[in-house]
């Protein structure tokens, strides 16, 4: 249970991240931008794989 939780919170930063990335485009900041495109790719890749493995062991 507690991996999962550890999920959900990767998940809300990783959207965080996505609408970093929209603020940052909008305002052309490139250095910014870069940075919250990685962070959402990172953060929403281990949420999702956290996800799946705390599944998995369920079953």
């Amino acid at each position: 249970m507690q991996h999962f939780i550890l999920a959900v919170i990767l998940l809300i930063v990783a959207i965080v991240s996505v609408i970093s990335v929209f603020r940052q485009f909008k305002i052309k900041n490139m250095l910014a931008l870069f940075f919250a495109a990685v962070s959402a790719v990172t953060f929403g890749f281990f949420s999702i794989a956290t996800m799946v493995d705390v599944i998995q062991k369920s079953l």
